[in-house]
């Protein structure tokens, strides 16, 4: 009798959700080639089957993603008001100098106006009469005044206006986003405020005098400041500030300007927006 059936007769080939207990031994042994089998026979009346219930294994645990915290600090006296948790892939990424490269020359390129034009001969405005014969002066041969040889003519494999943008994929360039800003986060250098970015009145001692006060100025590297929305005191008081801090939108940051300042103040909504911008993967 061959090994399947012996096993079908002991019913080692029924569904898992049965525990066999077999009181004689059935040795199969298995053979290459051509040989016959010489599993040794055993009666099924000597095999008992007990049922047992199947055991479901149990649904993994959902995990819920790891947080940091950020302090929110009022302004001008930045006073501590409360704690917000934020994602730890947002403001706890790690350290990829690739890819913040990668998002500079982007952006880099993105910025380029790519407008530089020359005139080609047939776009320099003159006639097309040739300007000596084309033998007998013992001169070099010429044709046109609009020659790239002669002055006023046109120029040779000069510059046109093109693009010079590049491709980056979205997700890698949102995940410069979180690097800059987590790299700001290690090095306490992302300030979070409560959406009070904003002065009574337009003031430029003032605002020099919190520069000052906090060492946010041109001696320990400009700041930052990123704002929800437009804050026309606060904007022209720093008007002639520019040496010392500068102020933008949410929509006007770019990667680059999270990494060549000192430091970042922003309003809480607008890291709420930088969030919910570049929070995919």
């Amino acid at each position: 009798m061959s090994t399947r059936s012996v096993c079908l007769k002991a019913g080692l080939l029924s569904a898992p959700t049965r525990t066999f207990l077999i009181k004689d031994a059935i040795k199969c042994t298995l053979t290459s080639g051509r040989s016959r089998s010489m599993t040794t026979e055993s009666d099924a009346t000597d095999v008992k089957i007990i049922d047992a219930p199947f055991a479901r294994p149990e649904p993994f645990a959902i995990r819920k993603a790891p947080t940091v915290l950020a302090t929110i600090h009022s302004f001008p006296t930045l006073e501590p008001i409360k704690f917000e948790a934020y994602p730890s892939t947002f403001l706890h990424a790690p350290l990829r100098r690739d890819i913040l490269h990668r998002a500079v020359i982007f952006e880099g390129d993105a910025h380029r106006l790519g407008r530089g034009k020359a005139k080609w001969r047939t776009e320099v405005h003159g006639s097309s009469k040739k300007i000596r014969p084309q033998k007998g002066s013992g001169r070099a041969r010429l044709g046109d005044k609009k020659s790239p040889m002669l002055r006023g003519g046109g120029a040779a494999h000069g510059p046109k206006p093109r693009d010079f943008s590049t491709d980056l994929p979205k997700k890698m360039y949102s995940m410069a986003w979180r690097t800059a800003l987590s790299y700001r986060y290690r090095q306490n250098e992302l300030l979070v405020v409560e959406n009070t970015l904003e002065l009574e009145e337009s003031d430029a001692g003032l605002v020099s005098t919190i520069i000052k006060k906090y060492g946010w100025g041109r001696s320990k590297q400009r700041s930052l400041f990123i704002t929800n929305e437009h804050r026309p005191n606060l904007e022209d008081a720093m008007a002639d500030l520019d040496a010392e801090a500068r102020i933008l939108v949410k929509e006007d940051v770019d990667v680059k300007d999270l990494l060549e300042t000192g430091r970042i103040i922003i309003e809480r909504d607008a890291l709420e927006w930088f969030k919910q911008e570049h929070s995919s993967d």
